[in-house]
């Protein structure tokens, strides 16, 4: 992309009246921005869906002056910019045919065949939301997963803070220009979501964060992952919004149950009631319905070995599953007396050694 090709963009980014699904027409009729802004205005309202309102301020100098010092602004911060139709564009988020035209990236960001999920919450998150949150990610860090966020307070900031503790990419999506960040007391977080990944937004520089745009951004933090989580959720809230948002996308949605009576629970359960999301209960459900599965690890050359490099609850499970053609994580947690949120990650530790995997169905059996 050209800084002309830039420009012009930005120029069309300006126009009230054009949001985002008509610029994409706009530029698939025309080829370009520029060329947009080079076409007849009658040619234009031909187009279908394109009126002599939508176009009314198209052509306003206004709108090139702007663009010229969002640019300049761009230059300056070596910030980077992600045009829809570009190869570095995130590809999950090129099939919402909402998503922005253009993108402004700080950081690290890579999401080119990776694994991206959301986590997302409400700002209140009370103790238990904090531990499930980091011991979800704490679990899923062996696939490697990026965590996608909207960097506020509660849930947002607990899950990329568990991902930068364990090495994971982590995106904040913005609700304003990346002049400033939201919420201030934040700011002590940047570096190292930049060292780990990175932030993303649709808003100018001159862009506030106005309740209106948190909305809008919630559209982006649904559009770039393959499924989004909520940790907790009042019976009303943004990650109810970006839950929906998700579905809208066809995109796995997963809730964690609370108690009837938890007032940040309200939202989770109710997803789950009205079938609306999975049940999120223990974190290895999450790659059991995404279909993931772990990169094929080198099995040492000498197996008995392994047994000796088992942990006391390691050495339970795998003598009960000695017996057992195979048996499902429920079951074994039955069996051995040892709680399911824990069996799931023991399993996990034990496939990493090299002398269990994982089976359809949730079960398992011993290699």
């Amino acid at each position: 992309m050209t800084e002309t090709d830039l420009l012009h963009l930005l120029a069309l980014q300006n126009v009230a009246k054009i949001g985002d699904i008509t610029a994409k027409k706009l530029i698939g009729h025309c080829g370009s921005a520029e060329a947009i802004f080079k076409e007849k205005r009658k040619n234009l309202t031909r187009i279908d869906g394109i009126g002599d309102l939508t176009i009314k301020d198209l052509f306003e100098v206004s709108h090139f002056k702007a663009a010229e010092k969002e640019l300049k602004f761009i230059k300056e911060n070596d910030i980077e910019c992600l045009y829809f139709m570009d190869a570095k564009y995130p590809d999950k988020l090129k099939h919402c045919i909402d998503g922005p035209i253009l993108l402004f990236q700080a950081g690290n960001v890579d999401l080119y065949k990776k694994r991206i999920i959301s986590i997302v919450g409400t700002r209140k998150i009370t103790t238990y939301g904090i531990a499930f949150c980091e011991q979800l990610v704490e679990q899923l860090a062996v696939f490697n997963p990026v965590i996608v966020s909207g960097f506020a307070y509660g849930a947002d900031i607990t899950a990329q803070k568990a991902a930068i503790k364990h090495n994971l990419q982590t995106v904040g999506c913005l609700a304003h220009g990346l002049n400033q960040i939201y919420p201030a007391t934040h700011k002590k977080y940047m570096v190292d979501v930049e060292k780990n990944g990175g932030f993303l937004t649709e808003f100018w520089s001159s862009s506030n964060p106005d309740r209106e745009n948190f909305l809008k951004r919630n559209r982006v933090i649904a559009g770039l992952s393959e499924a989004t989580i909520v940790i907790e959720s009042a019976e009303r809230g943004g990650s109810l919004v970006t839950a929906d948002i998700a579905r809208s996308y066809d995109r796995d949605v997963f809730a964690v149950p609370g108690r009837i009576n938890d007032l940040q629970s309200i939202g989770c359960n109710n997803l789950i009631k009205y079938q609306k999301a999975h049940l999120l209960s223990n974190p290895m459900d999450v790659p059991y319905v995404l279909n993931w599965e772990l990169e094929e690890k080198k099995k040492p050359a000498i197996q008995k070995q392994l047994f000796v490099e088992l942990d006391e609850q390691e050495k339970v499970i795998y003598n009960y599953l000695k017996n057992k053609e195979k048996e499902s994580l429920d079951i074994i947690a039955i069996e051995c007396q040892i709680p399911i949120f824990k069996v799931a990650g023991i399993l996990l530790n034990m496939e990493l050694k090299g002398v269990m995997r994982p089976l359809p169905g949730k079960m398992f059996e011993l290699v």
